[in-house]
C-alpha cells in the first residue's frame, strides 16, 4: 500500500481484547510492523519476581498472535513502574523494590534470549506520588538502565508528561550507567525533536494529527506510536491502532517526502532498537 515500512513502536494487545482483529485492522489501513509492549494484566497478579515470567509470557503470546495474522511484531518486556505502588501496599517498599528489580532481571534474558528487543516501558509514576516512591522508582529506572547497557538493548521509559528538563534528567540517567542516550526511548511523548529539547533522548511521539505535523516541522529524528490499549471499555484508547497508517496516507498525500517517512518507520528505529525493519 505504501512504498515504505508503516511502524506503530508501542502498542499493547491483550487476551481479553480484540487483540488479533485489531491487528488486521492495523493490516488493512496499511500498517506492517508493530512493537507490542509489555503491560499488566489481570490474570497475572504479581506478588513475587517470578511472578512477571507469567505475564510476561502473555505478552510474548500477544506479539506471536500478531505475527500470525501477518504484522512483522517485536515486544519489549519489563515491570510497568505503577506495580511498585500496589506492591509496596501489601509488603515493605524495600521488598517491593527487590521484586520490581527481580522482574527487570528476568526481562533482561529475555532480551538475551532474543524474545524481546528492549526493556520497556519502564520508568517512573506519571503522577505525583510521595518522595519514597519516587527515589525507589528511579533506583529501579537505574537498575534497568545498567541491565540495558549489558544487554546493549534500549529502555522504553515511562514516565511524566515529557518536558525539556525531564529528558535531560532522562538522559543523565543514562550517562551514569553508560547507556547511550538514544537507546532511551521516552514513550508517550510530545513533539520534542530538537537536540535541546530532547537531550539526545529519543523521542516517541504519540501520533495525533497535530503532534506530527509540529514534530515534522522540526526534524525526523522520532518514531511514532499509538499507545493502543486494547481495551474493550475503551475501544480506540489512548489512539485507535490504525492511525499511524491513517496518519502516513495523510502525509504522502500532501506531498510529505518519501525521504522523511522512510526514516520514521525505518531508519530510526533500527538505529534504536536494532532490528531489520
Amino acid at each position: 500500500m505504501f512504498e515504505f515500512p508503516v511502524l506503530d513502536n508501542h502498542v499493547h494487545l491483550q487476551p481479553n481484547g480484540r487483540n488479533a482483529e485489531a491487528v488486521k485492522d492495523f493490516l488493512k489501513a496499511g500498517g506492517t510492523h508493530l512493537i507490542v509492549s509489555h503491560m499488566p494484566y489481570y490474570e497475572t497478579p504479581v506478588r513475587r519476581a517470578e511472578d512477571f515470567r507469567k505475564a510476561y509470557d502473555i505478552t510474548l503470546k500477544m506479539t506471536e498472535l500478531a505475527r500470525s495474522v501477518g504484522a512483522v511484531t517485536y515486544c519489549t518486556m519489563g515491570p510497568y513502574p505503577v506495580q511498585l505502588l500496589e506492591l509496596a501496599e501489601i509488603m515493605s517498599l524495600e521488598k517491593a523494590t527487590e521484586v520490581m528489580k527481580g522482574g527487570m532481571d528476568i526481562a533482561a534474558q529475555l532480551v538475551r534470549d532474543g524474545k524481546a528487543i528492549a526493556l520497556g516501558e519502564i520508568g517512573r509514576p506519571h503522577f505525583p506520588v510521595s518522595d519514597e516512591i519516587m527515589a525507589a522508582s528511579n533506583d529501579i529506572l537505574s537498575y534497568g538502565m545498567s541491565l540495558a547497557k549489558e544487554c546493549s538493548c534500549p529502555v522504553v521509559i515511562h514516565a511524566e508528561s515529557a518536558t525539556p528538563s525531564s529528558m535531560e534528567n532522562l538522559a543523565q540517567m543514562a550517562d551514569r550507567v553508560g547507556l547511550p542516550r538514544e537507546k532511551v526511548v521516552k514513550h508517550y511523548c510530545g513533539p520534542l525533536v530538537r537536540p535541546e529539547e530532547n537531550h539526545g533522548v529519543f523521542p516517541s511521539v504519540l501520533a495525533s494529527r497535530d503532534m506530527v505535523q509540529e514534530a515534522l516541522s522540526k526534524g525526523d529524528r522520532f518514531l511514532l506510536e499509538t499507545d493502543f490499549m486494547d481495551d474493550l471499555q475503551r475501544p480506540g484508547a489512548v489512539l485507535a491502532i490504525t492511525t499511524v497508517p491513517k496518519r502516513m496516507r495523510q502525509l504522502v498525500e500532501k506531498g510529505c517526502a518519501a525521504e522523511k517517512l522512510w526514516k520514521i518507520n525505518k531508519t530510526n528505529p533500527e538505529r534504536v532498537y536494532d532490528i531489520d525493519v
